[in-house]
């Protein structure tokens, strides 16, 4: 037979728009050519399963080679073929979707799980990278006629017949000049590895099985052991360390939706370990770009999605908006809420050892998702200086008898930094107050939410004042200076520092406690740290913090009894030098005076 025919489309320019707008990748074109193998083979199979095919069902596959000297790429299959009429159909009638079709006719005998292709416009990806395409196919039918079919990439076609003695296709693309980048089997390696991975029927490269045909979420959770979702972990990211713990996605209403989601080891690099989670549909990788189905917080996962109902655009490149995403991600959040849920209520200890990763994604969750924190502030653990993990209902009971404020609201004292604020850790300790440690790269929203979300509960950074009024008590100690002795240090103090507009005031401090100490109040800080986040960081100036004297401290009793001005300004100054150094403070030229102020006192 012979056969010439013209395309039926309603424009010409359709391979333009294929080349350059509908497919951005051209890569794709080896992902799609395999999918339709896929699917042919597939077929098969469900006609196999049905008796409808006698033949070997047991042995399919998928077969890309190249021939870089005649510049050629084929993908063939043994699958279920196509006859003359089958080829003007699906094929010449651009955008008609073999893969549709066969799932309409066979919808009531079964599952059509397997079928990916669903659009018809996938075979044309192939005139992005060839300047003509032969199809060479034989129909598993019997007494059908092998046919061959050319283009070249315009709106006419030839029909031929063609000696062929096996039922299958083969997609033969004669490469175009600027597309020879693709007759290499590095490249199509490359290709195959990103996109054919997992796919369902066996693909080979130059008799190189490329693909796990089984990958792990396609099998139900009680036939896997750890050892098992370990080894799959290793095969998604190989220089990955091992992750904490996993969760098994599988559920099929009222979308189908499976995978595996993995909590892996945290690091405080955000960018670093985001885009790890790979969706799939049927097995046939799409992106890793998941923003929409995959909650904000729980971008940090690795692990795989696979599911048929996130609806794709033509391309399957982009994911379009839809009911069904937001009810994945919902579900994929009240999964992760769940197992967290239980992991915390099995193995308390367990889960404590892994809180510092996993309380990343719980504190992340709970400043982006109000849900999440309805759930999640059942498990989330509030961690102290002394590493004791504690809810926040343990939390309330356990400070609640000393750290009540006289307007009964519950203070929580932070340190976002146990080292440089140790002196005012160590204030807080005398008076048995506990410290949190709110040190992470999120902590700082984190606590806002606490504050919007708690019943009369006030987070303070335990350097934000004095000891004695971080939490306001109904009693107050009293300064042993009298009132014209307070006024006479305080000028004292502006006077040797040089600036009259320092805020200072002389404090009931215990004996023990520094003799002058440093604080920015809270909500200055806050603003400061506001100010850092968007690119504004030093605006604060020093005179913006807080100066108490102890009016109670024995070097300041001597300040105020020394009556030559010069060293009474000598010790100011070097009281003053120390309290900057508690709060990291003292740099550049006075850092070196106060080094030199010392060594003189010491001598």
């Amino acid at each position: 037979m012979q056969e010439k025919g013209t395309l039926s489309i309603h424009t010409e320019n359709i391979f333009p728009i294929i080349k350059k707008f509908l497919y951005s990748d051209h890569e794709i074109f080896l992902r799609e050519l395999v999918s339709n193998a896929i699917d042919a083979c597939q077929k098969l199979k469900k006609l196999g399963s049905l008796g409808e095919y006698e033949g070997d069902i047991e042995n399919l596959k998928v077969n890309v080679s190249f021939d870089a000297e005649a510049k050629t790429i084929t993908v063939s299959d043994n699958g279920i073929g196509m006859t003359a009429e089958e080829i003007k159909y699906y094929i010449n009638q651009i955008a008609m979707s073999g893969a549709s079709d066969f799932i309409e006719k066979y919808k009531d005998k079964g599952e059509d799980k397997q079928i990916i292709g669903h659009f018809g416009l996938g075979f044309y990806s192939a005139f992005m990278v060839a300047k003509q395409v032969e199809i060479i196919t034989k129909s598993y039918q019997k007494d059908t006629e092998p046919v061959k079919w050319v283009c070249e990439g315009d709106t006419e076609f030839d029909i031929t017949s063609v000696e062929k003695e096996t039922q299958g296709t083969d997609i033969v693309l004669h490469i175009a000049g600027d597309s020879e980048e693709f007759l290499d089997k590095a490249r199509l390696q490359g290709i195959l590895n990103k996109y054919a991975k997992f796919l369902p029927v066996t693909v080979v490269l130059e008799e190189e099985v490329i693909n796990n045909t089984a990958p792990l979420w396609t099998k139900a959770p009680n036939e896997l052991s750890d050892e098992d979702y370990l080894n799959f972990y290793k095969e998604l990211y190989p220089m990955a360390e091992e992750p904490l713990f996993w969760i098994h996605l599988n559920v099929d209403f009222p979308f189908e939706l499976t995978g595996v989601l993995y909590f892996p080891k945290i690091r405080n690099n955000f960018e670093v370990q985001r885009n790890q989670i790979q969706l799939y549909s049927r097995q046939v990788f799409i992106t890793d770009e998941v923003k929409d189905v995959v909650p904000e917080f729980l971008m940090l996962l690795h692990g795989v999605i696979d599911s048929p109902d996130i609806p794709l655009n033509v391309s399957r490149s982009y994911l379009q908006a839809d009911a069904n995403v937001k009810k994945i991600n919902t579900y994929i959040t009240k999964k992760v809420a769940d197992k967290l849920q239980e992991l915390f209520k099995n193995d308390r200890k367990a889960f404590e050892e892994k809180w510092d990763s996993i309380g990343l994604f719980v504190k992340y969750g709970m400043v982006t998702d109000e849900k999440f924190y309805s759930k999640a502030e059942k498990f989330c653990l509030l961690k102290n200086v002394e590493a004791a993990y504690h809810t926040f209902e343990e939390y309330k009971e356990k400070v609640k008898p000393l750290q009540t404020d006289k307007d009964e609201n519950l203070i929580w004292l932070f340190t976002n930094d146990a080292e440089k604020q140790d002196t005012y850790i160590q204030s807080a300790k005398k008076r048995n107050y506990d410290i949190l440690q709110f040190d992470g790269p999120i902590d700082n929203h984190f606590i806002g939410i606490l504050e919007r979300n708690l019943e009369k509960t006030q987070l303070k950074r335990v350097d934000a004042d004095v000891v004695d009024k971080l939490i306001s008590k109904e009693e107050s100690a009293e300064v042993v200076l009298s009132k014209e002795e307070q006024e006479s240090i305080i000028e004292a103090f502006k006077k040797a520092l040089g600036d009259d507009k320092l805020t200072i005031t002389v404090e009931a401090l215990p004996t023990d406690e520094l003799p002058v100490v440093i604080t920015l109040p809270e909500y200055m800080r806050r603003m400061q740290e506001m100010a850092d986040a968007q690119g504004m960081g030093g605006f604060m100036m020093p005179s913006q913090h807080q100066i108490a004297i102890n009016g109670n401290h024995t070097l300041i009793d001597k300040i105020v009894k020394t009556e030559e001005e010069a060293e009474q300004a000598r010790l100011i100054k070097q009281l003053y030098d120390i309290a900057l150094l508690s709060q990291d403070l003292l740099k550049g030229n006075r850092l070196t005076k106060f080094i030199e102020r010392s060594i003189n006192l010491v001598s």
